[in-house]
């Protein structure tokens, strides 16, 4: 593991992205916390706990689903992929690299949700702790699905349509701004392709929201090894011999 280009990566596509151009975390934030004010409106308050527990999961995931068009930008326009595969980083470096960008780039976000979190009671140890293990690996789950994207597709443009059209299937369709018991059970499993489903039923169940869901943990771990041993054949790096 190549330590050195690991956090090199980290440092500059997170906090210096971050510092380069803070427009970025603001848009990321934008659809969220719109979410969370309408949210408060139509519910007369009802449901803002789950909103603001959902909307840092939709957050995490959004963010990590926006990896796609960076990953494809990489590899297709800059060539930079090659470059990498010419030295001693490897897939693996590469993907931590990445995936570790994304966590440090959230944040700033993350500090925000909790700010309201801790205005409305939310937080214990344990459900701290719980929800930092479920961003971590929301991260990880949806930047190896940025992987898969940007490693299918031949031409750039074709990017931004389809993270786009992700983003608000794994943000409005699972339960993140809303009870998952709301939904029918049949429904919930189909959505739970999406990592956000099995994350934000958890989260609901760790911060006491709505019953424990100990069959999301199993779609859960599944989920995060599916995806990176996909995402790992679909990012195509040839190690030097």
């Amino acid at each position: 593991m190549n330590l050195r280009f690991i956090g090199s990566m980290a440092w500059y596509y997170g906090i210096k992205t971050i510092i380069r151009g803070p427009s970025y975390l603001i848009a990321s934030l934008a659809t969220p916390l719109t979410l969370l004010f309408l949210v408060y409106i139509l519910s007369h308050g009802v449901l803002v706990k789950f909103a603001i527990v959902g909307g840092l999961i939709a957050f995490i995931g959004s963010v990590g689903l926006s990896g796609a068009g960076d990953a494809a930008f990489f590899r297709l326009q800059l060539r930079m992929q090659e470059l990498y595969v010419a030295t001693e980083i490897h897939a693996s470096d590469y993907m931590i690299a990445f995936t570790l960008s994304y966590l440090v780039f959230a944040i700033p976000g993350v500090v925000l949700y909790a700010y309201l979190g801790t205005i409305y009671h939310l937080f214990t140890l344990f459900n701290v702790l719980g929800m930092i293990f479920i961003m971590v690996f929301l991260v990880v789950t949806t930047t190896a699905i940025s992987f898969i994207i940007s490693g299918s597709i031949n031409h750039l443009r074709n990017i931004w349509g389809i993270t786009a059209i992700l983003t608000i299937i794994t943000s409005i369709l699972p339960p993140t701004f809303y009870p998952y018991y709301y939904v029918p059970n049949a429904f919930l499993y189909i959505i739970s392709l999406s990592p956000t489903t099995p994350a934000a039923v958890l989260a609901q169940g760790i911060f006491g929201l709505a019953p424990f869901q100990i069959n999301m943990v199993y779609i859960f771990i599944v989920e995060i090894i599916f995806y990176s041993l996909l995402a790992r054949f679909f990012v195509k790096w040839q190690e030097k011999r």
